[in-house]
């Protein structure tokens, strides 16, 4: 760290370096030493540039390096502050996304178990309605098979009949009822009436 005397011992050197080097050269006239104003004006330069040396060292610089500190350590407690924060919120992050994936699993092994018993369910229902239709399909099956032996049974008295009643007037002689019947059937029979 320079010193006072460090600076003095500088300031003076300088002075007298100066002027010799410059009257030497053929020198400046702002550095020629032997007019007194210029001497002033090296001396007062040089006590002014020590007192605000002297100030600023003493007076500024401490506080502007105190602000710059306190500066640091809110911004390095900011910083902590900020990670804490985030490694918080990776967390929660963490157990969201756990909480979801758990909450979908959940929730498709219900979907499918409601799937599953809803399949069950219908299966079950369209057995019970395919027995029940088999039952109703057999009853009306033999409700046909009945009327439909009644229509041919009377279907083949009609037509007994009507043969008789044919032959009757086409030979003018009633026809034996019971051969004719029996004709008319096995005609039905052979055309699987």
């Amino acid at each position: 760290m320079l010193t006072f005397r460090h600076i003095a011992t500088f300031a003076i050197g300088g002075a007298t370096l100066l002027p010799a080097s410059a009257m030497a050269a053929g020198g400046m006239p702002q550095l020629d030493f032997a007019n007194p104003l210029t001497i002033s004006q090296v001396v007062w330069g040089a006590i002014i540039f020590i007192v605000l040396y002297l100030l600023l060292s003493r007076f500024a610089l401490p506080k502007v390096g105190e602000v710059l500190a306190e500066r640091a350590s809110h911004i390095a407690r900011d910083l902590e502050a900020a990670r804490a924060s985030k490694e918080k919120a990776d967390s929660g992050m963490a157990d969201a996304t756990q909480a979801i994936a758990r909450a979908r699993s959940e929730a498709q092994a219900a979907v499918a178990a409601a799937l599953e018993e809803a399949k069950s369910a219908a299966a079950a229902q369209s057995e019970s309605l395919n027995q029940q239709l088999d039952v109703k399909l057999k009853a009306a099956e033999a409700q046909i098979a009945q009327a439909r032996g009644q229509a041919m049974g009377a279907l083949r008295q009609v037509a007994s009949e009507t043969a008789g009643e044919v032959v009757a007037r086409l030979t003018g002689a009633s026809p034996d009822q019971g051969r004719v019947t029996a004709i008319v059937g096995d005609v039905m029979t052979s055309r699987g009436v």
